[in-house]
């Protein structure tokens, strides 16, 4: 569905924002875009969506390049900015009318799509009220009904959730998961529990280049060590770490006592889940177990991982591997 090969973009001033970028969004998937602040995330995404040309490189949209054949890309995709542009005067049904129109939305078929995206981003009860006069969160329910009220087979939607608050942010992810019954979906968002909730696979650029690409389940084992496993037990600590030391893989053990407990955190050179073995382990001994648990990586760790000074030369992606 999306297919970018070598993009470069150059700004006046010898400033490069995006450097010899490539990824690839098949047809279907709902792939997460993400960056720090000036990685190059909306400049890529301006670009993709044909709002600017880049300096160099290839973007195809549904196989058609963008550079050359906009007009007929953006019947293909919606896109949805950063800060989302609105005719603050006009009514939400007038305005979502007005917008078909303009996207190219035959007459006949006008009324029913613009009713559609209504009841799809939840605008039927405000669909008489001035645009200016809706809450942040309902002005970008009215940005999404605009993206897909041509009903294009891509969305590109920056920050969907800038500025919403907790609830509206919960319905607008709502949202997202229901379009992604239908729709391909490229999502770029500070929020990264919501790029959990929402998508299987991640994009990461940093500093203009790729440095990241693949489903967020395999995410853990390119930028953590291995497995972590705590385990607390009423056993002396010298006595626990002294058995601990028999299973295998392990890497590295810290020890701390409470009283009568010892609390060791395991480090294993693998992501097996290794909490059975551990708890054969203590039963074997008999004794008493407080706590046993497996360390889940938040995507927001492993972000930080990836983005601190060194990363990419620590875990730069295959070449290969360089796809979304």
């Amino acid at each position: 569905m999306i297919d970018v090969t070598h993009l470069t973009k150059k700004y006046a001033g010898g400033v490069t924002a995006v450097r010899d970028v490539s990824f690839h969004v098949d047809r279907g998937e709902v792939v997460g875009f993400l960056g720090p602040n000036g990685a190059g995330k909306s400049t890529t995404m301006r670009i993709l969506s044909g709002y600017i040309s880049p300096t160099g490189g290839e973007v195809r949209v549904n196989g058609l390049d963008v550079t050359r054949k906009g007009v007929e890309v953006r019947k293909h995709l919606g896109y949805l900015p950063e800060s989302c542009p609105l005719y603050l005067d006009m009514r939400v049904g007038e305005y979502l009318r007005y917008r078909a129109n303009l996207k190219g939305v035959p007459r006949r078929h006008r009324k029913t799509r613009v009713e559609r995206v209504m009841t799809q981003c939840g605008l039927t009860e405000v669909r008489g009220r001035r645009v200016g006069n809706l809450s942040k969160g309902f002005r970008q329910r009215v940005g999404i009904a605009d993206a897909l009220v041509h009903n294009p087979d891509l969305l590109i939607l920056d920050e969907p959730t800038i500025g919403l608050d907790p609830n509206q942010i919960l319905q607008i992810r709502n949202l997202i998961r229901e379009l992604a019954e239908d729709h391909t979906i490229l999502i770029s968002s500070h929020i990264l529990s919501e790029i959990e909730a929402t998508c299987d696979r991640v994009v990461v650029i940093h500093r203009g280049r790729i440095i990241e690409s693949s489903p967020l389940d395999l995410l853990g084992e390119r930028w953590f060590a291995g497995a972590e496993v705590t385990v607390e037990a009423r056993v002396p600590a010298e006595e626990l770490e002294l058995r601990l030391r028999e299973l295998p893989g392990l890497s590295t053990i810290r020890t701390g006592e409470d009283g009568s407990w010892t609390r060791a955190e395991l480090l294993f050179t693998d992501f097996e889940d290794r909490r059975e073995e551990v708890f054969r382990l203590v039963r074997k001994h008999g004794w008493d177990l407080r706590e046993l648990s497996l360390k889940r990586h938040s995507l927001e760790e492993a972000f930080v991982n990836m983005t601190r000074d060194g990363a990419t030369a620590f875990r730069e992606a295959p070449e290969e591997e360089v796809s979304a």
